[in-house]
């Protein structure tokens, strides 16, 4: 039988099996998985490279105005981050404004996004005004394929919702089958604690993390814990970072509750010792969650063999460290660090910084696409077209060849962030080839396929 391209003599890799094998890619979708007559088709000799399912992404922003600033990457640049670094798929963020409609915020989104993406995306909605005559609007989302939604204990004023609005978020997903995903800080406390470091002459960035203490974090996992438990639904916590947090999501998990969370790679590879960097070069690990003392990260690392933790996705949110092209930078907070805009860019270089944990032992090669991919997928309703690599499914491939080394630099990277979080960082593996629906997206350094072929996907609700 002839097929569009057939990757052969590929060591594939899925969340439950390894296996020498063959790939047949028909109209965009894989056809077949084994040994495979390749006559009359075209061929790609994949001897020696790891075949794995394209990375999934759950957490970026693209084009993202915040704290007085507008994300460095939009779609065209923050997607052909990700398809270099081997994400095929990402779900990013469209926000409401207070007093708008639910629509509004997914039309400006759609807008942003369309005709622009390298790579494929959905959206999560950020919801921040939701009295009771609008909750209707969650599930009108829901029918347009935006399943999840995304609220905030913390930043009060701007994304903060008080606990009778997230109960009342929870509840409604009851009936139309979404998810909350929630940013879990008490926001109230941190706020305190800010003005007082402040008050006090306390300016440089470490004073950011000082202020946003584990405990903060801990203490708002719980409470959300127990309002999803009241409403009698699962919900799922974004860039979990402390120990303390994660320690409330075992329990509830041991308890029966359907409870799931999010980690990052910075929470696993940096730590607090990165703000004391000299001058404002702090500056650069600003995010929320901040990044928390060294040996927590150990604690995470655990709660990911033991699936405490499901997925890892990377909270992409690139400001530059100085203004450019008219976008206003991190050196808004020179005088105050909580005027620093919160993130850090990350979405090229996740998947490379686990395969580098495969190399070392910290996980199993099947553990790594489970986080990666498969359990993205299946959470966020893209399963079984994304996340795996069986008969039927987009045909989205990434092949890693784990004897070469790759070095992180931001003079490499594709983001246009001005600076890259693990500079100078080497890591086991490197990215051979990527895929999407098929087309050879990515080979070596080269952007081979085209840098608009990324598609909006429409995700399932909870079944």
């Amino acid at each position: 039988m002839s097929y569009d391209l057939v990757i052969k003599n590929a060591e594939v890799v899925t969340a439950s099996d390894s296996f020498k094998a063959d790939i047949a890619i028909e109209k965009g979708k894989i056809a077949a998985v084994g040994k495979i007559d390749a006559r009359d088709s075209k061929t790609i000799d994949a001897k020696g490279l790891i075949a794995i399912p394209g990375g999934i992404d759950v957490h970026t922003h693209f084009d993202m105005p915040f704290m007085g600033a507008t994300t460095a990457d939009d779609f065209r640049t923050g997607s052909a981050a990700a398809i270099f670094g081997g994400t095929t798929t990402v779900v990013d963020f469209a926000i409401q404004k207070r007093g708008e409609a639910l629509k509004k915020a997914l039309d400006t989104w759609h807008e942003k996004a369309h005709g622009k993406s390298a790579v494929d995306y959905a959206f999560h909605m950020i919801v921040v005004d939701l009295p009771e005559s609008r909750t209707k609007e969650m599930d009108a989302m829901v029918k347009e394929g935006v399943s999840s939604f995304k609220l905030f204990m913390a930043y009060p004023g701007i994304f903060m919702s008080d606990d009778a609005t997230i109960y009342r978020a929870l509840t409604r997903t009851k009936e139309n089958g979404g998810m909350i995903c929630m940013h879990a800080e008490n926001g109230g406390v941190i706020d305190v604690m800010v003005q007082k470091a402040l008050a006090e002459g306390k300016i440089e960035p470490k004073y950011h993390a000082l202020t946003r203490p584990m405990s903060a974090e801990a203490e708002a996992t719980r409470r959300a814990i127990a309002l999803a438990d009241m409403a009698g639904v699962p919900i799922y916590f974004v860039h979990l970072s402390a120990g303390d947090a994660l320690d409330e999501v075992r329990r509830a998990r041991e308890r029966g509750q359907q409870v799931f969370a999010e980690t990052c790679p910075q929470y696993l590879y940096l730590s607090y010792e990165d703000y004391e960097r000299p001058g404002f070069e702090g500056a650069k690990f600003v995010m929320s969650p901040p990044l928390r003392p060294k040996g927590n990260e150990e604690r995470l690392w655990k709660g990911l063999l033991r699936n405490d933790l499901q997925v890892v996705s990377t909270d992409h949110c690139s400001f530059c460290m100085k203004a450019g092209e008219g976008k206003p930078g991190k050196e808004l907070g020179k005088k105050d660090f909580s005027k620093i805009p919160n993130g850090a860019p990350g979405v090229e270089t996740r998947m490379l910084l686990l395969w580098d944990a495969v190399q070392n032992g910290r996980l199993t090669a099947n553990r790594f696409v489970e986080l990666t991919s498969t359990s993205p997928a299946k959470l966020f309703g893209l399963y079984p077209r994304k996340g795996h690599l069986s008969p039927g499914a987009d045909a989205d491939i990434v092949l890693i060849d784990p004897k070469k080394k790759t070095t992180i630099s931001a003079k490499k990277h594709h983001s246009a962030a001005d600076y890259n979080p693990y500079e100078g960082k080497t890591v086991a593996g490197a990215i051979h080839s990527v895929f999407l629906r098929g087309e050879r997206m990515v080979q070596g350094d080269a952007m081979t396929g085209s840098a608009t072929r990324g598609a909006f996907l429409r995700r399932a609700p909870r079944s």
